[in-house]
């Protein structure tokens, strides 16, 4: 068997290295190592081989190679999942992290962002012309995986889901053919890539719009006493639905970060965070989130006028390569007093200082895209509630973990039993009709005549 795998590993190596132009890197490599090692250090997979691919070209060719020899394959984008689907054992990563151009037309107010971006490429670009497209909420995600799945983010009840602006996609499908998909074109296939996940295809570039804002903005942080949690988060759940769709209020039981701007007799205190951003003129946000500040007695209220990109790498050394995460989330349609106390317990039982409860309110523009225009399949949720294990210590990954799909569990009688696919846990965790809900069905046949071999997505083994 050791023989027909290294023979097989061989021709799918000699294949690629005689079809791109960019790096191939095998397990002899020196780089290897370093090359299949993702944002989630919990993620430790072998590949057979690394296609590091230059261009769209490049990317054809691999998928050319990935037909012939027929490996397992993952594709990487940003790098940043937290399963770690970007990296797959003993087969062929289709690596796009080296195509990051970002180019923005403010005139049309468009973006054409590489598949290997990250939201920090996008903001610097579009923020030179006063523009944005929803993104996420720590600047080092990726562009292509938290798109793909939906993509939550800070401006999401203003603009809606990261996948809600896409205009259109280049997208490389499993017969090595190159697409554009849009609401006119291949409009099956754009439906899929609007919360559809992974599977789909590889996308080689994605084209947004863009909306007026920055680059100053108003944006609440709010600290309070995790002594006040109780009072707090049930005054935050009836305030946050209520506010202007401008603000996408979000709500965390954590611990307070080493962080230089913060008193240092306060760092490693447990607390409550309120935050918000204003999606709309800076001088009259701060009057609006003002009520944010208002929830209980504020250990600090950091409330401020911030320069937009740099606000979206603030909680960037929260998250570092190379931790461990572990998260698994919720949709909630009522957020009634027994969920609040769901919430309370699991923050209070945080396994490590890294590890938090984030409850993030959805509505506004989201619930404005119909239920069936998309692949993302919980547009009817006033709420999103995560639960994010984070740790270095490999001998806390059981306690981590555990803790984790405990509070998951404890949340599921609240919940509208849907996940967001990018917070689903790991691979053994996902369930395609909890992510996708109602879409699961036509999603996988969408999947299906596009690779009816299965050789991107292994669709052809899904019954």
């Amino acid at each position: 068997m050791t023989t027909t795998i290294t023979t097989r590993e061989s021709a799918l190596v000699s294949t690629l290295r005689a079809t791109l132009r960019g790096d191939v890197i095998d397990r002899a490599d020196p780089r290897y190592d370093e090359a299949r090692h993702v944002w989630n250090g919990l993620i430790d997979r072998h590949p057979s081989v690394i296609a590091r691919c230059a261009d769209t070209a490049d990317v054809v060719a691999a998928i050319a190679a990935a037909r012939i020899h027929r490996p397992p394959v993952s594709i990487r984008g940003g790098g940043h999942q937290v399963a770690g689907s970007a990296v797959c054992d003993d087969g062929l990563v289709i690596d796009l992290s080296g195509m990051t151009e970002v180019t923005v037309d403010p005139d049309t107010r468009t973006a054409r962002v590489g598949p290997g971006a990250r939201w920090a490429d996008v903001n610097t670009a579009t923020q030179r012309h006063g523009l944005v497209t929803p993104g996420g909420e720590v600047s080092v995600t990726g562009v292509a995986g938290l798109t793909l799945g939906g993509g939550m983010g800070v401006l999401q009840r203003a603009l809606g889901l990261s996948c809600d602006a896409l205009r259109s996609i280049e997208i490389v499908t499993a017969d090595g053919v190159v697409r554009t998909a849009s609401r006119t074109e291949h409009p099956h296939l754009f439906w899929a890539a609007r919360g559809g996940g992974r599977g789909l295809g590889v996308v080689t570039a994605f084209e947004f719009d863009l909306s007026p804002l920055g680059p100053e903005v108003a944006m609440a942080q709010v600290i309070y006493p995790v002594e006040e949690a109780a009072t707090v988060m049930s005054a935050w759940r009836d305030l946050a639905p209520r506010m202007p769709e401008a603000v996408s209020p979000e709500i965390a039981l954590w611990s307070i970060p080493p962080d230089p701007a913060i008193p240092s007799e306060m760092h490693g205190a447990e607390m409550v965070m309120v935050v918000g951003l204003y999606a709309g003129p800076a001088d009259e946000g701060l009057e609006v989130l003002a009520p944010l500040a208002r929830l209980g007695t504020p250990m600090l209220d950091a409330t401020a006028v911030v320069d937009y990109a740099t606000s979206q790498t603030g909680p960037d050394p929260l998250f570092p390569a190379g931790a461990r995460y572990f998260f698994k989330s919720h949709f909630v349609e009522r957020f009634d007093d027994d969920a609040v106390a769901a919430v309370l317990a699991a923050g209070a039982s945080r396994p490590t200082p890294q590890s938090l409860v984030i409850v993030r309110t959805m509505g506004g523009a989201i619930s404005r895209v119909g239920a069936h225009e998309s692949a993302f399949a919980h547009r009817g949720a006033l709420f999103n509630i995560s639960i994010d294990a984070g740790w270095t210590d490999p001998a806390m990954d059981d306690a981590a973990i555990g803790w984790a799909r405990q509070g998951w569990e404890s949340l599921r009688p609240h919940a509208t039993g849907g996940v967001y696919v990018n917070f689903a846990g790991l691979d053994d965790d996902a369930d395609r009709t909890s992510s996708f809900g109602a879409h699961a069905a036509r999603l996988d046949a969408i999947v299906r005549s596009y690779d009816p071999d299965g050789v991107l997505s292994g669709a052809a083994a899904r019954p």
